[in-house]
């Protein structure tokens, strides 16, 4: 049997997870689009858009993976790109399929974990539940040890310069970051934008609105999302998102002032584009209850 032959016949075997892909989208920054699926025991959590940023001094590691092994690959992938040595590994939220490759990085001589000021507390209050549940749901076993806070946080802004290149990364909402490379004029967004997959509501959806309309009002050349394709048109490429939020925002609000218990809201509230998005079904009745127990609260 040929090499040529036994090549295509692994990766046709291979899980999609394995085929670590890495695409440069601009001067110096290389993106690794993860996979819009749930998290299961076949993708291991691969599912995020992670990937790094290469200075003349410094490489920026932008959100690390959902599992060590994925942290590894991220770093053989860097190490094939450039011999310049990774200084940052940069967290962009709690989420973890962007924090769990993490620990592929800790030996490496003097990285500094980067994150929001209040990241660690989230890793505190959630980590025990996402390793709890890792071997089942996504047929990794975590630990402990695969937890690795923050050593650099943000509380506000924070300039990081690579050597030729500043990062600007700006704190948002709960325990988001937004990192903003100032020389291609493209910010890093993660899960403040989703493209193609659901957005999926994990904090305030009156505080994400606000942070897009802020957003939306700047240029930027190329904006990369937590979940799906790299966009070029800002801020076009925002307004599906936006439009679907607001939907959330005035419908649910509409039902809690006619009187319409979350029951009957989870039954009756579909979105009329719910063709546009991928993973619909799985997470829409998730962000209407989200959505209620925020809006219900209202003045």
């Amino acid at each position: 049997m040929s090499v040529v032959l036994l090549i295509i016949l692994s990766l046709a075997v291979s899980p999609a997870w394995a085929v670590f892909n890495i695409k440069q989208v601009t001067q110096g920054i290389y993106v690794h689009q993860g996979l819009i699926e749930l998290p299961n025991v076949h993708n291991h959590d691969a599912i995020a858009n992670i990937g790094f940023i290469v200075g003349k001094t410094c490489v920026a590691v932008i959100d690390s993976g959902g599992s060590p092994a994925q942290g590894k690959q991220l770093k053989h992938s860097i190490k094939k790109v450039t011999s310049v040595p990774i200084c940052y590994v940069i967290n962009t939220h709690v989420h973890p399929d962007h924090i769990f490759g993490n620990s592929a990085f800790k030996q490496i001589a003097n990285i500094k974990f980067v994150g929001h000021k209040k990241l660690a507390r989230a890793m505190a209050e959630r980590g025990a539940f996402y390793i709890a549940r890792s071997q089942e749901q996504i047929g990794v076993k975590l630990n402990r040890h695969d937890i690795v806070i923050p050593t650099l946080t943000v509380a506000n802004s924070l300039t990081l310069d690579l050597g030729g290149r500043k990062l600007v990364l700006t704190a948002h909402t709960d325990n988001d970051l937004s990192v903003l490379d100032k020389k291609t004029n493209t910010i890093w967004l993660s899960d403040l934008l989703f493209i193609g997959h659901l957005p999926v509501l994990d904090g305030s959806l009156l505080g994400w609105l606000a942070e897009l309309n802020k957003l939306e009002h700047r240029q930027f050349d190329v904006v990369i999302p937590g979940h799906g394709p790299i966009v070029r048109d800002w801020p076009e490429g925002i307004q599906a998102e936006k439009h679907y939020l607001q939907y959330l925002q005035k419908v649910v609000r509409s039902k809690i002032q006619q009187g319409v218990f979350l029951e009957e809201v989870l039954q009756t509230v579909s979105y009329p584009d719910k063709q546009q998005w991928q993973l619909f079904n799985d997470f829409h009745k998730k962000n209407l209850s989200s959505a209620y127990a925020e809006l219900e609260w209202e003045d």
